[in-house]
């Protein structure tokens, strides 16, 4: 199998990029991306599978992978959910498919966003870990435009393997991440 673009630019050019600013003695020091997390949160779902299994079919078709159903956990008498209803679906990503994945979202679906100035650089949480909201799914080049019944949108995060927020923003930055400037 072959290898992904962006798997073989980390190993070449961004791991001795990383050693050089770091400081690392060793290439098994520097922070990579462990896993992608798509997650589409759909809390009328609750009420109608069809949006869910729509939203699966179009996350399935984005990923080439197939995604799991996200339940409620708790009662939520004010929404009208019920513990166990379908409110949304997830897919992880890992090896190949994640990198393809990553290179597809940065190279292709991002720069297709209307009006688009850069993706917020603060979206770091405690763990180093990077999200990114995604308003609507029409970005993506495998959904057909013609065919979206309702808008879903959906949390990207990236899970690394970093022991602090700068080199989690290198790491990105040096995938070719835009972050605002």
């Amino acid at each position: 199998m072959k290898k992904s673009r962006l798997l073989e630019k980390y190993n070449k050019d961004i791991i001795p990029a990383m050693m050089k600013k770091f400081g690392y003695k060793n290439r098994f020091q520097t922070p990579k991306i462990k896993k992608i997390v798509i997650n589409a949160g759909l809390g009328e779902g609750s009420k109608e599978f069809k949006i869910i299994e729509q939203a699966m079919k179009e996350l399935a078709q984005i990923t080439g992978q197939k995604p799991a159903i996200t339940r409620a956990k708790k009662a939520i008498s004010n929404f009208k959910i019920r513990a166990g209803d379908a409110v949304g679906c997830k897919v992880t990503l890992r090896g190949s498919r994640m990198y393809d994945f990553l290179d597809r979202f940065i190279n292709i679906a991002i720069p297709r966003i209307k009006d688009f100035r850069g993706i917020n650089p603060k979206s770091f949480d405690s763990s180093h870990n990077f999200t990114v909201g995604i308003k609507e799914q029409s970005m993506f080049p495998e959904i057909d435009y013609d065919r979206i019944d309702r808008t879903i949108g959906m949390n990207i995060t990236f899970d690394m393997s970093s022991r602090s927020k700068e080199e989690s923003h290198e790491l990105l930055r040096l995938f070719g991440m835009p972050y605002k400037k």
